[in-house]
């Protein structure tokens, strides 16, 4: 495995929104830790060279380049509430493929209201609103799979 496919492989994770991946082939064992964010990642590379010791090399975490879904900085979001995952599962922003979207950019809502299901164990929870106001930003692309407590929505309350 080279370095190339290491990077393409750490990106990869840090975009799929898992917080722990490990890979062993033959003589490579790779993990990647990612934060809640997927902003920055931890990775531990071990190769076993046959007749030399084991090579090992902690990376810094690195930069990558933020996902589409990543929230906007804390000081520009401050006024807002945020709407986070109360369940692992598969967002899904329309009750069915041939229905329109719960709420887009710009939608009022009040509280209560459904702004989306997660599908979890093949069951489809509907995620109310906890607060009246305007969508300001969806986090989650949908079919996307979310983690528990991962920022979904920002609402302006005001």
């Amino acid at each position: 495995m080279d370095l190339k496919e290491i990077q393409n492989l750490i990106k990869f994770v840090a975009n799929s929104g898992v917080a722990e991946v490990k890979l062993e082939m033959d003589d490579v064992k790779i993990t990647i830790r990612t934060t809640l964010e997927g902003n920055t990642s931890e990775t531990t590379y071990v190769q076993q060279i046959p007749a030399q010791p084991v090579l090992q090399q902690a990376a810094a975490p690195q930069q990558i380049a933020p996902p589409v879904s990543t929230p906007a900085p804390a000081a520009e979001n401050s006024n807002y509430i945020t709407i986070k995952s109360p369940i692992i599962g598969t967002f899904y922003r329309k009750p069915s493929p041939d229905k329109p979207m719960f709420v887009e950019v710009g939608s009022v809502v009040s509280k209560g209201d459904v702004l989306c299901v997660i599908e979890a164990m093949k069951l489809f929870n509907e995620i109310e609103s906890e607060v009246s106001g305007k969508i300001v930003k969806i986090l989650v692309d949908d079919m996307s799979p979310v983690e528990y407590d991962q920022p979904l929505f920002l609402v302006d309350p005001s």
